[in-house]
């Protein structure tokens, strides 16, 4: 699926449309350079969630948690990881397959530790278009 944005509001709005149709135990795997909108998307989605507390990148926490929305939402942000391994020590597991829903800012870093399950979501810029255009595309 590609999903069109023109703004930094339709950004928001795929993530929440995906959020609302996300399930227990569902993995979603964000990619996309620097200030694509990865946590814009990642706010949206956890509107989706029904959770109702402001969202922040977890960039220096690793994991964000949140039990407030539907079930719990897991929010990643390994840009920091220095080694795949490193979601090991951090009980990634646990996350992965738990009773929540995950949601990895920068997953191509640990990819090959995540599920095969997981849905991958790649958010890119189109500035030939507008300085705020965004192609989500969603790999199931």
């Amino acid at each position: 699926m590609i999903i069109e944005a023109f703004s930094p509001e339709d950004t928001k709005q795929a993530g929440f449309m995906i959020g609302t149709e996300a399930k227990k135990k569902d993995i979603f795997c964000l990619t996309g350079d620097l200030g694509v909108g990865k946590t814009v998307f990642s706010k949206g989605f956890a509107e989706g969630l029904l959770l109702k507390e402001d969202i922040t990148s977890p960039t220096f926490t690793i994991i964000n948690e949140y039990h407030e929305g539907r079930f719990p939402f897991y929010h990643f942000d390994v840009y920091r990881l220095k080694n795949p391994d490193e979601v090991y020590e951090l009980g990634f597991d646990e996350y992965f397959f738990g009773d929540g829903v995950c949601l990895i800012e920068w997953a191509e870093i640990i990819k090959e530790t995540i599920p095969k399950s997981a849905i991958w979501i790649k958010i890119e810029k189109d500035l030939s278009k507008n300085e705020n255009y965004r192609i989500i595309k969603i790999d199931e």
